[in-house]
């Protein structure tokens, strides 16, 4: 495979060969490629097909195609039968933005630093998005019209990759009709938004609406996974889900027909699949096979078919990731696949070694701070948590409109529910898991603490560790610090290649110490040199059962860090150990910071705080405030705004939920 980062070759020396190759490139390209679609190109050399995404939101493989039998699908299903189907497609994040970060460019959102879900850190000048390699090739490019890029570069790729971005972006609006053309329809209908936010009235008007009566599902025949409690509130966002699953469906079958009608079915390659797992809880946020794997169908036209993997309605078992999309692509269009990419080309003349593992990551994602990393082969899913005092339900304001977070809220105790209920909804999680996804395919099962399993548990925690490393995975340097190091204009890329493998090994061997490691390790990574260490130190201490004197003293010291992640984090873990009195005054002095990673981490350590935190309620005032005044647009959660302006939405998040409970 190409690697996912060689610590025997820079990545930062890719990307500064690849400045010179692309120049190259657009300058052996140029004059010679007009192409039609799935024509020949202007000087009659060249013939490259027309490519379409079809890309749903907040998806898992609910299709009667993937065995899914209460799905009703029968635009894709019958898709299916003209195209190959994936059973081993996998995001990279199970969460729209870092997810779409990957896609775009072809490298791993960790590597680059727009990990966190709106971030805002800058890319280098290089990564403008794979499409605008295919305009210089020739390609009519066009994106209907999530974006959603995840970086302060986010402007810039979308001018470099498109010819036009909107919503009513179309390929029939290319000058030339043997112009080939890559396009994407973006489809929001399956979004978390419309199966579990908007209030029930606001689902019936714009979703359900576009139903025949006989195509609603019925919650009463609705199937309930183990891992949700049977109530009528949870069948009936179950039976939601499916009601967006068949109006999607429709709007497949819509644009497949435009393609058709446009006379231009035989000449384009379509894709479908979806950005993550389904919008449910248990689904998206987590890296579990139900918020990471994703359905893909690839339909070849008969013109095409020599680039396919298989007949139409033929399936792989091929293990293929969003970081291999971009690179497919520009493989199926003949054009060179950057050095800098990470993925692999599965499809196309280029078309590289199957790839054994694939990765996950999940980072803060609106306001809810996490760190977690994944890898799954074609059997095993291995997770590893470095917060496991934060269970999978940590209170989201976004996911929390939802009906059905709260039955798990009401519900959540020990005795009134079973195993696989109380795996999502207790309040911790444990640091290992691992699932045999053959036999359990659902993940219901941990196997890591079987002897029978050791060996496949030590090559998936060895492989995950590698790949670390490789790739120089920045998750692991809390987002504020990110912001403080990176201000001498730095890009978060260029940080992680000069801190250098040492360093973040150091990072990652203080973030797994949390939830197993003793006292004295955290006390010591507690005066360490480096504030990522430091950091780790503090949260290892938030996450023990216990804390000593010494331990208390210690963070004591620490609330003066010059590093306001360090300050933050220890002011946590004093007041949820009994010693909020000294904790809580630098907790909400943390809001007033410059630095508005920061300010999200004290909102959200005084909000999980709750009534411990109480002294801070007119700091969360103050805050409020102030975020009015950056967040001047009052535009719903999944509309993107500046870097500043979303991250006062996820910091009002925190500060909002605590003041309706506290300030009274």
């Amino acid at each position: 495979m190409t690697a996912p980062g060689s610590p025997n070759e820079s990545l930062k020396g890719a990307l500064m060969m690849t400045r010179a190759l692309i120049v190259v490139a657009a300058l052996s390209l140029s004059g010679c490629l007009g192409g039609s679609t799935g024509s020949r190109s202007g000087s009659g050399s060249v013939e490259r097909p027309s490519i379409l995404w079809i890309v749903a939101d907040d998806f898992s493989p609910a299709l009667g195609c993937y065995g899914d039998p209460f799905a009703t699908t029968p635009h894709l299903d019958r898709f299916a039968k003209e195209s190959v189907l994936y059973t081993h497609a996998f995001a990279t994040a199970p969460a729209c933005s870092p997810a779409r970060a990957t896609l775009i460019n072809g490298v791993y959102a960790p590597t680059y630093g727009n990990h966190p879900m709106r971030s805002t850190f800058p890319l280098p000048p290089e990564l403008t998005g794979f499409p605008g390699l295919l305009r210089k090739a020739g390609y009519y490019t066009s994106n209907n019209v999530k974006t959603d890029y995840n970086s302060g570069h986010a402007a810039h790729i979308i001018r470099a990759s498109w010819d036009e971005s909107s919503e009513t972006a179309h390929w029939r609006k290319r000058s030339r009709a043997d112009q080939p053309f890559f396009s994407i329809s973006n489809l929001m209908t399956t979004h978390q938004s419309r199966a579990m936010v908007w209030p029930h009235d606001k689902f019936a008007g714009e979703v359900r609406s576009r139903l025949a009566p006989a195509e609603i599902h019925d919650p009463s025949r609705v199937p309930i996974p183990p891992y949700y409690p049977d109530t009528p509130v949870v069948r009936k966002t179950v039976a939601r889900h499916y009601d967006c699953v068949r109006v999607m469906d429709k709007e497949v079958g819509a644009l497949l027909r435009d393609l058709e009608e446009n006379g231009l079915a035989d000449d384009t390659i379509v894709f479908f699949y979806s950005d993550h797992g389904s919008g449910l809880p248990r689904h998206k946020r987590v890296l579990l096979d139900s918020g990471m794997r994703v359905p893909l169908l690839v339909r070849f036209p008969e013109r095409w078919r020599h680039l396919a993997p298989g007949r139409p309605g033929t399936r792989t078992d091929r293990l293929v990731s969003f970081v291999d999309f971009g690179p497919s692509v520009l493989s199926l269009a003949g054009v060179d696949i950057p050095r800098y990419m990470q993925g692999e080309a599965f499809l196309g003349e280029k078309e590289g070694t199957p790839r054994e593992y694939a990765f996950g990551h999940r980072d803060r994602i609106d306001e809810a701070i996490d760190l977690a990393r994944s890898v799954r082969d074609r059997r095993y899913l291995y997770i590893r948590t470095y917060m496991p005092h934060l269970g999978y339900t940590q209170p989201t304001a976004w996911p929390d409109l939802g009906e059905i977070q709260h039955e798990f809220y009401r519900l959540a105790r020990r005795d009134l529910m079973t195993d696989p209920q109380w795996h999502f909804a207790g309040p911790t999680r444990e640091v290992e898991e691992l699932y045999d996804c053959q036999a359990d395919p659902i993940n219901l099962r941990n196997l890591a603490a079987l002897p029978e399993h050791q060996a496949t548990l030590k090559r998936l925690r060895q492989v995950l560790a590698d790949h670390l490393i490789n790739t120089r995975d920045l998750g692991f340097l809390p987002e504020a610090e990110i912001q403080e190091r990176t201000r001498a204009g730095l890009t978060p890329f260029d940080l992680g290649v000069k801190i250098g493998p040492r360093e973040l090994a150091r990072w990652i061997g203080a973030a797994s110490q949390v939830g197993v490691g003793a006292e004295p390790v955290f006390l010591k990574h507690l005066v360490d040199r480096d504030a990522a260490v430091r950091y780790w130190g503090a949260v290892g201490l938030s996450a023990a059962e216990t804390l000593s004197e010494e331990a208390a003293a210690a963070l004591g010291v620490a609330l003066e860090d010059p590093a306001p992640s360090v300050r933050v984090e220890a002011g946590h873990a004093l007041a949820r150990h009994g010693h909020a009195a000294r904790a809580v005054p630098v907790l909400a002095r943390c809001l007033g910071d410059k630095n508005l990673a920061a300010v999200l981490h004290a909102a959200r350590a005084i909000e999980l705080l709750g009534e411990k935190a109480k002294a801070a309620t007119p700091a969360m005032r103050e805050i409020d405030v102030r975020l009015k005044g950056i967040r001047l647009k009052e535009m719903p959660a999944t509309v993107v705004l500046s870097g500043d302006e979303d991250m006062a939405m996820f910091i009002g998040f925190s500060v909002q939920a605590f003041l309706g409970k506290h300030d009274r």
